[in-house]
């Protein structure tokens, strides 16, 4: 009897002082790869009706390679628009809508809109993540007065969402990682 508990004993330490030998430091660690993100189409429809207007980014050869394809029809004056924002991977066969997965990840994704001077667009945040931070998959734009500028769309992936001036669509203090920038040129015609 004593000889089979050393037995056991033994196999017990041998196997708590191998195992460890076992596993291989110079195994690579696979990290939480970033969806790859060829298109950002963004869709404003007027409030009280009529066309959408769409704002399309494409680059399917990603950074570096060909400039990316951008198109921003002109916005109509003292129009409220319904905006949403989709983003696809355009590679995939078929392409892979990257939307969702921003979405189910929504505590660690937010959209910042920033506009140049004299564009006269207000943005206003329509979606929340669970603890009530803004997202903005879903906004409101407010068109005023004619002009020109620009539009800079920026999603950060796990931004700072507490820091001063992220709620209400700063991206000065979120830090994160850039998943996407785009630039558009904007019109607003009478």
């Amino acid at each position: 009897m004593k000889k089979i508990q050393t037995v056991i004993a033994f196999a017990l330490l041998s196997a708590l002082f191998f195992l460890p030998a076992c596993q291989n430091e110079d195994d690579p660690v696979i990290p939480n790869e970033e969806e790859l993100i060829t298109t950002l189409l963004l869709t404003m429809t007027p409030e009280s009706g009529g066309e959408s207007v769409v704002w399309t980014f494409r680059d399917l050869d990603g950074d570096g390679g060909e400039a990316p394809v951008i198109t921003a029809e002109p916005l109509a004056a003292n129009t409220e628009y319904i905006t949403t924002i989709q983003l696809l991977n355009e590679t995939a066969t078929p392409a892979e809508n990257i939307t969702g997965e921003v979405r189910a990840e929504d505590e660690e994704h937010q959209f910042f809109y920033l506009t140049s001077f004299g564009t006269d667009l207000i943005i206003t945040y329509q979606d929340q993540d669970a603890n009530g931070n803004p997202v903005g998959i879903e906004t409101s734009f407010s068109v005023g007065a004619p002009g020109t500028g620009t539009l800079n769309i920026l999603l950060i992936h796990k931004p700072d969402k507490t820091a001063p001036g992220v709620a209400v669509g700063l991206p000065d203090q979120a830090g994160g990682e850039t998943d996407i920038e785009v630039v558009f040129p904007v019109e607003i015609l009478q």
